[in-house]
């Protein structure tokens, strides 16, 4: 089967294209990681619109996107390989933009949970098709520097997420954080119009019994583990989404063996390169996520700062993530993947070293949050960028779509991993002890993302 198919268009068009697509690509994994960590700060307003629901209950418009997005991934960049990067992405952007409009106008917790989780599928669609419309439309020798671009974009949005949700809920309530992506996914929309259209692949849509398990068994992995810090490691729910989860994933990959049209494929970690940057993916995944909720926590229960304030706080990380994603896009076209992957590594590992000895008591906001946190803001930069690069370049282009899902489902599965052991070593009446232990285990996730990086080799050429 062969979609997505058309005459080759105007001149103009054409142009417009090769110009337009790398703002696209960002501004969709822009939109896609800043709804991921932007509603972190807005559950207290939420609580007030809607005192029925508890607070414990309205947390699940965190976990309700954050589910789909992680589960999906994956079958959407397998698809998105298949039916054309051009059809996935504009689906995508036009159903995230509906939900972001539907979730703005919720009239009850139900339909906003309801919505939430439909804006998580989308996102999950426009992340591989983002990328690989822009890998796909970019001369091969700089394709390293557009991944730099796509990265600096996603690791600015997740770190910057949570300060504007705070500013935004502050000034115009909660569902400012959705009327802020219409215009946005609008303008995207009529964009995406005159892209060049490409083809598919030809043939068969992939397994969909094995697409259903796959997704569905990451969703249930993810639940389980997001769930952790509400329900406990020892609820019935908990244990049968942990035992269900990765069950449901191996019967997927057992069925992927032997299908034809496979929904996972199992030949790209065959690639040594592509194994190990899912592997740091996965590790960064759990540092990143851990790093950035204990900060907040920190700042507001040990310093006593406001929510607004703590958020604000948080905010210069992501100024030098984005300028290490952007450097790292240009070096990696040089050297390979690895000097981002194991430098951006080190680089955190250094700053959780920083962290844990000298996390002081009493707020001390220049002399030590401040530099730490652009300190860890460049490693996160550059692990973001090293990673995307070495998963997505260590494949055919036939591939990029598929190769970008899976890197992305690893990270976040890392991230919810790191949200629940962060559940599990920091009590509520936590102490400054506590606070540091999950420093530390940010740091050795760091560490063990360095070992990963190691194996990501040198000079990558997409082939």
């Amino acid at each position: 089967m062969t979609t997505d198919t058309a005459p080759a268009p105007p001149a103009g068009a054409a142009r417009l294209g090769r110009r337009g697509v790398p703002v696209l690509a960002a501004g969709a994994t822009f939109l896609a990681m800043l709804d991921a960590t932007v509603a972190n700060l807005a559950v207290p307003d939420l609580h007030a619109d809607f005192p029925g629901t508890s607070l414990a209950g309205l947390t699940w418009v965190i976990t309700l996107y954050a589910v789909p997005f992680a589960a999906l991934l994956a079958p959407a960049g397998r698809l998105a390989d298949l039916v054309g990067r051009r059809v996935m992405f504009q689906s995508g952007v036009g159903v995230f933009t509906l939900a972001s409009l539907a979730c703005a106008l919720a009239p009850n917790v139900p339909v906003l949970l309801a919505t939430r989780g439909l804006q998580g599928a989308a996102a999950a669609a426009m992340i591989p098709a983002s990328l690989a419309l822009l890998l796909h439309d970019t001369a091969p020798e700089r394709r390293a520097g557009a991944v730099g671009l796509w990265s600096a974009a996603g690791a600015f949005a997740a770190a910057i997420g949570p300060s504007l949700g705070g500013v935004l809920v502050d000034a115009f309530g909660w569902r400012s954080l959705f009327v802020i992506n219409l215009p946005f996914g609008a303008a995207m929309l009529l964009a995406g119009v005159r892209l060049p259209r490409a083809a598919g692949e030809r043939g068969r849509l992939p397994d969909l019994a094995g697409t259903v398990l796959l997704g569905g068994g990451v969703g249930a992995l993810a639940l389980g583990v997001t769930q952790t810090r509400e329900w406990g490691w020892a609820d019935p729910g908990t244990l049968a989404l942990l035992a269900a989860g990765p069950a449901m994933m191996a019967w997927a990959v057992l069925r992927s063996v032997r299908h034809p049209v496979p929904a996972l494929e199992i030949g790209l970690w065959r690639n040594r390169r592509f194994a190990a940057a899912n592997a740091a993916s996965f590790l960064y995944g759990t540092a990143l996520y851990s790093w950035l909720l204990v900060g907040v926590l920190f700042l507001t229960e040990r310093w006593h700062y406001s929510v607004l304030k703590a958020g604000l706080a948080s905010t210069p990380g992501a100024f030098t993530a984005t300028a290490a994603a952007l450097a790292m896009g240009r070096l990696t076209g040089r050297l390979g993947a690895r000097p981002a992957v194991v430098g951006g590594a080190l680089t955190m590992v250094a700053a959780g070293l920083w962290t844990c000895a000298g996390l002081p008591e009493e707020p001390r906001f220049l002399t030590f949050w401040l530099p730490v946190g652009l300190l860890v803001g460049v490693g996160m930069g550059a692990l973001s960028t090293g990673t995307a690069g070495a998963a997505a370049l260590s494949v055919s282009p036939l591939r990029f779509a598929g190769a970008t899902g899976l890197n992305t489902t690893a990270r976040q599965l890392g991230g919810a991993l790191g949200i629940a052991a962060l559940a599990a070593l920091l009590p509520d009446a936590a102490s400054h002890d506590d606070f540091t232990t999950v420093y530390l285990f940010c740091t050795l996730a760091s560490a063990a993302a360095v070992a990963a990086g190691l194996w990501t080799g040198t000079r990558e050429a997409a082939r």
